[in-house]
């Protein structure tokens, strides 16, 4: 094994299968994912034509991110995306974090197991789609990294950092740089640079060396924003890295030391890059402007946040804006934040009647995480109290750290590193987000400025969060509230009810139903819809119901005009549909009136009939007003031993640009197909129909009632 984690046996090859494919698809890099094989994530292992510090926000990516890499492992197919439009298009959070005009391709690579993927990029001049001829060279080189990595298997392993791969040139003889080429750069009064894909300095002239107030032999193999103080400044690695993505000509104006400003251009190719200082006469020549420029200003010179670190910040944020539940701040925290940072562990705490309370955590044993729940947040045992009251994150690179910082904090967790982030929203103490590290980890300056930035983040995600979940489970408790805990057994007749809340948004719908015993031989089924999606629609729907159990077992019309009263009495603004049926158990009849819901289904003894909608007459719906004589008309119906009705609400059937009678049919057909199976097993059916092909935007309900 490598020192660097990459098999020493299939080493070259992947050298060579990443170099060749370069050259075989024309793309300006090439890298290789691997999937971790302790967590759900996607490692960058090695990457050629490019420069690996370049990519560094992107070593680590969630298979669960919204992004095309991750998507190309999870659908295990070929993703492309041509432009960055594209790219904002179809993962919005993705493009966040890269804002670069260029083409990407990504590969799946599934072999004896699923590796990970081959990620390829193209510079914008790429044409907006893959042909046949580059598609198939895309996937026959993803086959030949899969067949090393499947000959080596077991003997792979992930890198701290990825390996940089060089682009192999065969038949070029670095002998050919004669004297007289550095010669003459040497004596041009323009500074001149050569830097490889990495960024490193391979050559300086003299004025490059005078011009950056530096020695030539101190600027050789450094990253020149990393040696020259005034470089130092997210714009220039920023210039660097869209000339290194693009393959095109960067030209642009930096502030010198105090008083100079200079002019720098860049020309990339497939081998590295040419830099040209030159001080700024204070405009460009209009036959040496490249086609992108920009200046930078003094105040960037302060800056000491790289530029792939603000792109992740954007990226993260975007994420963070979209969440809604607190276990979608722990989701994105844990799949996006953690593999951005290179960390293994995460807790997240929540203030509490002055405790901290757990509310999510990942790669902890759950052991450990209970010891930490319910701390008292003045404590001063744990980081944890001290960095809430104080507003101010902490950072130990190791145990010893932490330690001499807090001599009685436990350590059991057998974590190495951690970095303790207060959220606060508006001086309001809202929790605390620890990340932790398996080794030791130093934190540099720009990683603790995001991670304070991110915090911040991260608390107004977490406060729009818990104040979300606790009004839904207000909303959410009246309305299970309200629902019958149980339907009563009635002879001869068999039931099943599925109520399913909407998977998005805040609040609760007002959809109900009610079975109501009449004695032995008779019994009335009920469905409904209140208006709106909120607290009062569902307190509204437990009056409804109240009103309708009060008048049950009267002709099915009279119940709903007694209800409609009742209703315009309570002076409310919302409209309730309502479906009631009589059923008469003896006769085997059932009554019905609709006020403005849609019509049941029946379908017939499993040997005679076939499922269709009930003819039935609707009245208004229940809550117009004045009126307080609405008509409800009442349809009669055999219902022979073996008969199924379905009652159901909107949200089963009713989806945006689908016609309701086709919704119907469609209904009737799963019934035909399944009606003859258990009721439960029915039912489960139904929603399971429903769900993709209504995106489950609506409360369903859904009864059933069979006649014995």
């Amino acid at each position: 094994m490598s020192a660097d984690g990459l098999a020493t046996g299939g080493e070259l090859s992947l050298e060579q299968a990443l170099s060749a494919t370069v050259q075989r698809t024309g793309a300006l890099a090439a890298g290789v994912y691997l999937l971790s094989p302790d967590q759900p994530m996607l490692c960058l292992a090695a990457v050629c034509g490019m420069p690996v510090r370049t990519v560094a926000p992107w070593w680590r990516v969630a298979v669960s991110a919204a992004g095309p890499l991750s998507e190309s492992v999870r659908e295990d197919h070929l993703v492309w995306v041509g432009r960055q439009e594209d790219m904002a298009r179809l993962y919005p959070n993705a493009a966040a974090g890269l804002p670069y005009q260029f083409a990407l391709a990504f590969a799946p690579l599934h072999g004896a197991r699923r590796w990970g993927a081959l990620a390829l990029v193209w510079p914008k001049s790429h044409p907006p789609s893959l042909t046949r001829r580059e598609r198939g060279a895309v996937l026959a080189s993803a086959s030949g990294v899969t067949r090393i990595l499947d000959e080596a298997s077991g003997l792979w392993d992930i890198p701290e950092e990825p390996r940089a791969v060089p682009l192999l040139h065969p038949g070029a003889d670095p002998a050919q740089t004669g004297l007289a080429a550095d010669d003459l750069l040497r004596r041009l009064p323009l500074g001149a640079l050569g830097m490889d894909l990495q960024g490193r300095v391979t050559y300086v002239n003299d004025a490059a060396a005078r011009l950056l107030g530096r020695s030539a032999d101190s600027l050789m193999g450094t990253l020149p924003w990393q040696t020259v103080p005034w470089l130092d400044s997210p714009v220039h690695e920023d210039r660097y890295r869209t000339a290194v993505l693009s393959r095109e000509p960067v030209a642009y104006t930096a502030a010198g030391p105090p008083g100079r400003r200079y002019d720098i251009r860049l020309y990339p190719d497939d081998s590295g890059i040419s830099a040209f200082i030159s001080p700024s006469l204070g405009e460009e020549s209009s036959d040496a402007s490249p086609p992108h420029a920009a200046t930078t200003t003094p105040e960037d010179a302060g800056e000491t946040v790289g530029t792939g670190r603000i792109h992740q910040l954007m990226h993260l944020s975007a994420a963070l804006s979209q969440t809604v539940t607190v276990s979608d701040v722990i989701g994105t925290v844990a799949d996006l934040i953690l593999p951005a940072f290179g960390a293994q562990g995460l807790v997240v705490s929540a203030a509490d009647a002055g405790r901290l309370r757990v509310i999510g955590h990942r790669g902890y044993d759950p052991r450990a995480v209970a010891r930490l729940d319910g701390l008292p947040i003045d404590t001063e045992v744990s980081p944890v109290g001290r960095v809430l009251n104080s507003g101010t994150p902490a950072f130990y690179a190791d145990p010893d750290e932490l330690t001499r910082a807090h001599p009685r904090a436990p350590l059991h967790s057998g974590k190495q590193a951690w970095a303790f982030l207060p959220l606060v929203v508006s001086q309001r103490r809202v929790g605390c987000c620890v990340l932790s590290y398996d080794h030791p980890h130093r934190f540099d300056a720009g990683d603790r400025a995001v991670l304070v930035s991110l915090a911040g983040l991260i608390a107004q995600a977490m406060d729009r969060a818990l104040l979300y979940d606790a009004k839904h489970d207000l909303a959410h408790g009246l309305q299970q509230a309200l629902l019958p805990v149980t339907l009563p057994r009635v002879p001869r007749l068999a039931v099943a009810a599925r109520y399913l809340p909407a998977a998005h948004g805040i609040d609760v719908g007002g959809d109900f139903y009610d079975l109501i015993r009449l004695g032995d031989t008779a019994a009335a089924a009920v469905i409904g819809d209140v208006q709106g999606h909120n607290i009062n629609a569902a307190a509204l729907m437990g009056q409804v119901r109240t009103a309708v159990h009060a008048t049950a077992g009267s002709r099915p019309g009279d119940v709903l005009a007694r209800t409609n009263r009742v209703l315009i009495d309570l002076e409310t603004d919302l409209f309730v549909s309502c479906l009631y049926l009589h059923i008469d158990l003896v006769e085997r009849r059932v009554q019905l009136a609709s006020a403005g819901h849609l019509p049941p289904l029946l379908r017939g003894p499993a040997s005679t009939g076939r499922t269709a909608p009930l003819a039935v007459d609707p009245g208004p719906l229940l809550g117009i007003g004045p009126c307080t004589e609405a008509d409800y008309p009442v349809t009669a119906a055999d219902l022979p031993a073996g008969s199924l009705l379905t009652l159901y609400t909107d949200g089963l059937v009713e989806s945006p640009g689908t016609d309701i009678s086709d919704s119907l049919a469609d209904l009737a057909h799963q019934l035909d197909r399944v009606g003859g199976r258990p009721l439960d097993l029915i039912a489960d059916t139904l929603l399971r129909h429903a769900a993709p092909r209504h995106g489950h935007t609506d409360d369903i309900a859904l009864f059933l009632l069979r006649s014995r």
